[in-house]
This record gives structure tokens, C-alpha cells and sequence, in this order.
């Protein structure tokens, strides 16, 4: 079978969006000038903060937007300032790289009033280390470290609406139960991979009320009987029904595939921010992560292709 084409229908519009992306007013708004400053002392003791949180996340999404150094972010947003002729100053570098471990910042997508699908999965972000050639041909040292970065995306927009980030030793199933409890709206299903394939993942979705779209492992068996008097369980009645339909057409009937727009999202972070994290610390590295899917929750906000089967 031949592979299924499809076209894009909104190509001004996604142009549009595209070009809108690398706007600086985007990203360096009225909104966060007007709030540049604490204007509320915290109450805490020693010396209040002179810059909000938000002057914070503002200079920080301009760091990942357009993948600048600590330094250079410092200069290129005191000749903004210069050029705008406004009456606000930039923190030195060093304050910025302080306040990104404490910064509480939220995703900032778009909150839904019906249940939505969510598609999870989880990749790699490198700190240190060698390149991909030099493991290949002299082996992985012990230097060699990164980081998972655990998304859980809306399956109909697109946007990061759950997100963790771990070490390398974490399984993806641990992780899952964290990424549902971030979510405020009512969850219709969840799709992941077979690494979720795993006791504490469904129980984590059945309490969510929502609909286990994982496909167990092929020499899985049955947990209760079909005339056990107990509720059926979600990942019995997933076994049953590849073995009625057969693996692939249960797949495409629950709309398993769906799925790969975790993979997508993926993708798009690495393109747009890079595939490695600059901070060292792992808190800062937290922010760094959030930060980049708060951008990318902006961008896809601006607009997105539309594409139709031929």
C-alpha cells in the first residue's frame, strides 16, 4: 500500500505565523514592561528582589528563542532597551542565572472546557559529554550524561500541557502519574507507548476516569477471568481486543496513532531550542526545560499547518 500524501490548506496563515515567531515584540511585550519591577515587597527577610519573575521568564524566553548565552542575552536586551527608549534596566547576567532555579513558570496553553486527549512520551535532552560519532566508534564514557524530558501534549492543538524532567535513571511509567496530576481539565484518553505498559500507569489513568490507549506486551495475558464478577480491567479489555481484531486494526481503531504527535513535539524542541541543555544545575536545567515548551506553546498558539488527505 502506497503511503497516504497529505497537503497543507493554510500556508499564508502559517507563514504568517512563522514570520510572527521571530518578532522581538513577541517575546519582549508590553505586558511584561509594565510588570519589569516588584512593586510588593515578599515579606521574607534580607533585600527584596529589584526584577519580577515575570522580567525574569521574559529574558529567559529570549535566551531560548534565539539560543543566546547568559552574556550576550545581557546585551542584546540592554540595546533593546536603548533602541525602544524605555525607562527599565536589565539584571546582570549572574542574577539571571540565579533567579531561573526559583522561578515558578507555568505552561501557558490554552485551558479547554471539554475532555481532551493527551499523548505522551518522553526523549533525551544531552548536558555532557561525547558526540553521537565518538560513542559509535570508542564506546560511551563514563562522562557521557543527559537528561528525560517527559511531555504530555493535547492531542487536538498541540500544546504541552504536562511536562517533567528527570534523570536518565527514571523510567517513563513513573513519571506518568506526575504528568496527570498537572493536567486541570477532564482527560477523555491517554496515549503512550509500550513503556507504560505497567500496573501504576493504568491505575493512574483509571482514576482519572479516562480511557487507557496503551498496547500491552505481545506475550501479555489476561489479569481476570471473562466471568469474574469484579469491574473489567482496562488493559484485559485491551488484550481481548487485539486478539479479536489483531494488533494493527486495534490500533487504528482506537486511534492509537495519534500518538506520534508526542514524537512530533519532540522533534520541533530539538529543532527550534537544540538537543542539549546549557544550564548545569539541575534545578536551573528544570526552568531551562520549561521555558522551552512554554515558547513552544507560543509559537504553536500563533498558528499551525492544517493538512488534509489527498
Amino acid at each position: 500500500m502506497s503511503k497516504q500524501q497529505y497537503r497543507i490548506h493554510n500556508w499564508s496563515n502559517y507563514n504568517t505565523s512563522l514570520i510572527n515567531r521571530g518578532r522581538i515584540t513577541l517575546w519582549f511585550d508590553e505586558e511584561s514592561i509594565e510588570s519589569w519591577f516588584v512593586t510588593k515587597p515578599a515579606g521574607k527577610r534580607g533585600r527584596p528582589c529589584l526584577y519580577s519573575d515575570a522580567a525574569i521568564i521574559c529574558l529567559l524566553l529570549i535566551k531560548s528563542v534565539f539560543r543566546l548565552d547568559f552574556r550576550k542575552l545581557q546585551g542584546f536586551t540592554e540595546s533593546l532597551v536603548v533602541l525602544m527608549s524605555l525607562d527599565i534596566t536589565i539584571p546582570s547576567y549572574t542574577q539571571i542565572c540565579r533567579r531561573q532555579a526559583s522561578l515558578g513558570v507555568n505552561l501557558s496553553h490554552i485551558q479547554r472546557d471539554e475532555p481532551i486527549h493527551v499523548v505522551i512520551d518522553s526523549t533525551g535532552l544531552k548536558v555532557f559529554g561525547e558526540g553521537e560519532w565518538k560513542t559509535r566508534q570508542h564506546g560511551i564514557s563514563k562522562r557521557r550524561t543527559w537528561r528525560k524530558l517527559h511531555l504530555g501534549l493535547d492531542e487536538s492543538t498541540g500544546e504541552v500541557v504536562a511536562m517533567e524532567l528527570s534523570t536518565n535513571n527514571v523510567a517513563d511509567g513513573e513519571v506518568l502519574p506526575d504528568l496527570l496530576d498537572q493536567i486541570e481539565e477532564d482527560i477523555e484518553c491517554v496515549s503512550a507507548d509500550g513503556a507504560y505498559d505497567q500496573s501504576r500507569c493504568y491505575k493512574a489513568i483509571d482514576e482519572r476516569y479516562a480511557q487507557a490507549n496503551i498496547p500491552p506486551r505481545k506475550d501479555a495475558v489476561l489479569h481476570q477471568h471473562g466471568n469474574c464478577k469484579k469491574a473489567p480491567l482496562t488493559r484485559d479489555e485491551n488484550i481481548r481486543g487485539i486478539r479479536k481484531l489483531g494488533r494493527k486494526a486495534w490500533k487504528k481503531s482506537i486511534g492509537y496513532h495519534r500518538r506520534s504527535l508526542s514524537e512530533t513535539a519532540m522533534f520541533r524542541i530539538k529543532q527550534l531550542f537544540g538537543a542539549n541543555l546549557s544550564a548545569r544545575l539541575f534545578d536551573n536545567q528544570v526552568t531551562e526545560a520549561i521555558i522551552r515548551c512554554r515558547a513552544m506553546n507560543e509559537m504553536t498558539q500563533l498558528g499551525m499547518p492544517k493538512s488534509v488527505p489527498i
